[in-house]
């Protein structure tokens, strides 16, 4: 049973205060960027008459957007760490309206800088040298001057960000408020209501009944409301291929991978490369087959454990000493640092009631990275905070190494430092333990991890591409056509030595990612990197751990193709998704080998 979130102790939980000593003092600072948004009026036409009118606009710019992230950060974990506080989740709301008046005071900033050419900009730098720490920003919105619209309909367009964003919206609200799923027997034969939160953990039952029971009852739900999703997601894409027309990109995709200048091959290149490389997994869905002892195995055996889980409990010390013992490859300034998150109140760790659902790591610049997860003592809770901490050393890196414009790291990288951290803690342990069925289990959750993230989100990002494909083609995306394609890609990703069960064809309706615009790519090519990073640390590879935190401290002063090549990987070609089958051929073939002997 989960407790009220003032039953544990402060010890647990993160320090807020580091952002805001009181709700008032982040009232009045709310009350006073709100009328520091008319300043920007008075830079309005006028913000390149001088170099220094240059400069103390952006200077201006800058600090707002600063302390705009504050506010953000301040009212996004006060209502995330209790979801049921409804002061909280007014204050939320009242940022969520105050970023809106912010994108409409500054919607007129790009069309007016792109009005002029950039050598003027370049002319400008030479006569301020100040403004040399604003250069990459600048050449960033000049890189967008082909696809920016006049003052006037840059204007309509900042007016529809909210509207743009109803698909999403209601499809959250049906998702996680109106839909039901009934109940279901758990494994001690009780019935217990199933819900999107503890799906996950029916699907990994060791009773194959329970498993079936939740696949089944929980998409047949979904399957009931598909012309619904179907509208929704149809609303998503037409929106996404709108836009992408509107601005001048020749695709919804092309119009996604630009801005971080992500060449198209990468995207296909890694769907040809996955697709290439079934055997693999085949061979293991042959070998859970025999371990599970059935003699057909079907999508909901997927999850399910092959040996026990590791019944170990940690506390919030235990965690702390294995992470920095298993992350200790990293360097003692990694570890040093690291342990400013456990002492300097970056993590809140209590799983009480109302807490959001999940864990992630945000970032304030003017103040260090907020984690947030339902600590739990298990294993697993421990390899979530090892991948939450991987971001925030990532963010705590960029921000005390850049400015604050130059920090924020490209998604495309995003996901590289914490899949780093979750392989090395599990390579440690492999490497400790003496129990066979303990290195079972960890191989397995490694294998679990891949399988999850390069096939399923490369699966994802293939359905993704060809449901954008066909509306602009002119191709209706009915349940009918979203259901088959769906279902046909389960088939080829998948492929041998498992039954591809039909309720299967509704579980797009349950994915929010595709909700967001071209975003699951990345997750298999930041894993892809982090396995080659990981790797070439653990080999002792020359310079591979001083690479890396060379990576770690970048921001977004290179491009995410250019960042990455400093760790040792060249995400532009195909080598790193090769490699990373090898590194799960291994792991499959290191499951086999305990088996037999």
């Amino acid at each position: 049973m989960s407790k009220p979130r003032k039953d544990f102790s402060d010890q647990l939980k993160w320090n807020v205060k580091d952002l805001y000593s009181s709700d008032e003092e982040f009232l009045k600072e709310s009350n006073n960027l709100e009328k520091d948004l008319e300043k920007y009026l008075d830079f309005k036409g006028h913000i390149l008459d001088t170099s220094t009118t240059l400069y103390e606009f952006l200077k201006f710019n800058t600090s707002l957007d600063k302390r705009l992230e504050k506010i953000f950060i301040y009212a996004h974990i006060q209502n995330d760490q209790d979801t049921t506080n409804t002061y909280y989740q007014s204050m939320y709301g009242s940022v969520a309206k105050l970023h809106e008046k912010y994108v409409a005071a500054t919607s007129f900033i790009v069309p007016e800088i792109l009005k002029k050419e950039y050598k003027v900009i370049e002319n400008y730098i030479l006569e301020n040298p100040k403004l040399k720490e604003y250069e990459r920003t600048l050449k960033e919105t000049f890189k967008f001057k082909k696809y920016t619209l006049s003052d006037a309909e840059e204007k309509i367009i900042s007016n529809f960000v909210g509207p743009f964003r109803t698909p999403d919206e209601v499809y959250s609200v049906l998702t996680d408020a109106d839909m039901k799923f009934g109940k279901i027997k758990n494994e001690k034969g009780i019935y217990e209501e199933l819900t999107e939160k503890n799906y996950h953990e029916f699907m990994e039952s060791s009773k194959r009944n329970v498993r079936k029971q939740a696949f089944t009852k929980l998409l047949e739900t979904y399957g009931h409301f598909k012309n619904t999703y179907a509208t929704l997601l149809m609303s998503e894409v037409k929106n996404n291929n709108k836009m992408a027309s509107v601005r001048g990109y020749k695709s919804a995709l092309n119009a996604s991978l630009y801005p971080d200048e992500i060449p198209e091959e990468i995207y296909t290149n890694l769907i040809q490369t996955v697709k290439q490389n079934i055997k693999p997994l085949s061979k293991f869905w042959k070998l859970k087959k025999e371990a599970l002892g059935v003699k057909t195995l079907h999508i909901y055996d997927t999850y399910a454990p092959i040996t026990k889980e590791i019944k170990h409990k940690y506390t919030k010390s235990d965690a702390e000493n294995l992470l920095m013992d298993a992350l200790s490859v990293l360097g003692s300034t990694y570890i040093t640092d690291l342990k400013k998150a456990f002492h300097e109140g970056w993590i809140d760790f209590p799983p009480n009631d109302g807490k959001r659902n999940g864990a992630y790591c945000t970032a304030c610049y003017s103040v260090h990275p907020y984690v947030l997860l339902s600590f739990d003592g298990s294993f697993n809770s421990v390899s979530t905070l090892a991948h939450e901490l991987g971001h925030a050393m990532h963010y705590y890196y960029a921000c005390k190494n850049q400015s604050f414009q130059d920090y924020a790291y490209s998604i495309f990288v995003a996901e590289v430092a914490s899949q780093v951290n979750q392989i090395l803690l599990s390579k440690y342990l492999i490497s400790k333990t003496k129990d066979v069925e303990e290195k079972k289990y960890l191989i397995d959750d490694l294998i679990q991890d891949f399988k999850s993230t390069i096939y399923r989100q490369t699966m994802f990002a293939e359905f993704e591409k060809l449901i954008h494909e066909k509306d602009s083609e002119g191709i209706i995306l009915t349940h009918e056509e979203l259901c088959s394609l769906y279902y046909k890609l389960n088939k080829e990703y998948y492929g041998k030595n498992i039954t591809i069960d039909d309720d299967i064809k509704y579980e797009w309706e349950r994915i929010p990612h595709f909700y967001m615009n071209f975003y699951v790519y990345q997750y298999a090519t930041a894993y892809a990197a982090a396995i080659k990073i990981a790797m070439d640390i653990l080999n002792h590879k020359e310079n591979a751990q001083e690479n890396y935190l060379k990576f770690l401290s970048l921001g977004c002063t290179k491009n995410p193709i250019e960042s990455l090549k400093v760790a040792g990987v060249d995400m532009s070609k195909k080598e790193p998704i090769e490699e990373a089958f090898h590194y799960f051929s291994e792991l499959v073939n290191d499951l086999e080998s305990l088996y037999k002997n």
